[in-house]
């Protein structure tokens, strides 16, 4: 107890860096929802699963490959399986018990976005692709049991209970109610004024927040009689001043990644020079935390089950190039949408790293109302 009668400030525990990552960057990350096992996706065309164990302590446990660069990964509802998407536009399949991989999903382009979703009490996954579709899969079937056409191509995509939400190329959000998954339930246009990078669903499903390459997120919600409540924020943004006389300029850097607590905060990482990860009560637009000059590009984030461990992969964002990569005119993409300050070709010297922060209470919940 400290002397004013208020418990102590538990000690922070220092950042682990999960040992023995692919070699090349990290493209996307993503734990098991019942246990502290961490999947991570990378552009050397292999997923790695790591276990998590006290204090942020990793020991590889498995991997597989695909042909091309491994876009996304993501988890059965029970652990058993792992998903993952990528540049051979194939989804893959990956079952801890057996430890084989096959493939279960194809598109005409590269899938960028998988998930696994619940429609009539019946697991299925989704997959997001390219190729401005989004297809959903059985296991129990080689083919697609539907497909839904995107009206672009599907850059984001995040699912929270019977809510699931899309965001394509020109900046269209394409909204799902998971009891009629064939029918797209609403589309908007994202709030904010250029490229969408990220979609994250608030977990209770009322909503979602979007994030940009313009350093700034939108929180909105589904029912029309809130959308009062919408509103966006600016993060992930540098204010410089060459002199006292000078006005201040801000250096804006991408959202890449949005990630939810199980408690409800937000935690956003961005493409800053030096990186950075922040933590946000978006209720009382409060922020909670901040991961400041974590060695670079944040391409990805995301809590452990229970909220004790948030994982970030710091790591050089390829996407720019994949259209070279595809041989491919269709996709084009500002600089900002990789890094904010373009495209670095010293990509040896660059960090290509995860990172496990173990959780203290007050970085993650959210403050009470006054």
């Amino acid at each position: 107890m400290s002397i004013f009668g208020a418990a102590a400030k538990p000690a922070e525990v220092k950042d682990v860096e999960v040992k023995n990552i692919q070699a090349d960057s990290v493209s996307s990350i993503s734990f098991a929802p019942n246990a502290d096992y961490l999947a991570v996706a990378s552009w050397s065309n292999e997923v790695r699963i790591f276990q998590v164990g006290q204090g942020g302590q990793s020991e590889g446990k498995a991997q597989y490959t695909h042909e091309a660069p491994v876009l996304c990964v993501d988890w059965s509802k029970d652990g058993t399986k792992v998903f993952s998407g990528g540049a051979d536009n194939a989804g893959r399949i990956y079952d801890v018990a057996t430890s084989q991989a096959t493939q279960f999903a194809a598109h005409d382009a590269p899938v960028k976005c998988v998930r696994w979703v619940e429609i009539n009490g019946q697991g299925v996954i989704a997959t997001g692709s390219w190729d401005k579709t989004l297809k959903y899969w059985d296991l129990r079937s080689p083919t697609a049991v539907a497909t839904v056409n995107l009206p672009e191509r599907c850059y984001t995509l995040d699912v929270a209970g019977s809510l699931m939400v899309a965001g394509t190329a020109e900046k269209h959000v394409s909204i799902f109610n998971l009891s009629n998954p064939t029918t797209i339930f609403k589309t908007s246009v994202s709030p904010l004024r250029y490229q969408t990078r990220a979609i994250a669903c608030i977990p209770d499903g009322s909503g979602y927040a979007i994030g940009s390459i313009e350093g700034r997120v939108a929180i909105q919600h589904i029912d029309d009689s809130k959308t009062a409540s919408n509103f966006s924020f600016k993060c992930h943004r540098k204010d410089t001043k060459t002199s006292a006389m000078a006005k201040s300029t801000s250096d804006v850097f991408a959202v890449n990644c949005l990630s939810f607590h199980p408690l409800g905060s937000l935690a956003t990482g961005g493409g800053d020079s030096n990186g950075t990860v922040n933590i946000w009560d978006h209720y009382s637009r409060t922020r909670l935390k901040t991961f400041s000059d974590v060695g670079g590009n944040v391409a990805d984030t995301a809590f452990s089950h229970t909220g004790q461990y948030l994982a970030y992969a710091v790591s050089y964002d390829w996407y720019c190039l994949l259209n070279l990569y595809c041989n491919k005119t269709m996709l084009t993409i500002s600089p900002i949408a990789s890094r904010s300050k373009g495209v670095s070709p010293g990509l040896p010297s660059l960090p290509n790293k995860v990172m496990i922060h173990t959780c203290l209470e007050d970085e993650v919940r959210r403050r009470q109302k006054k």
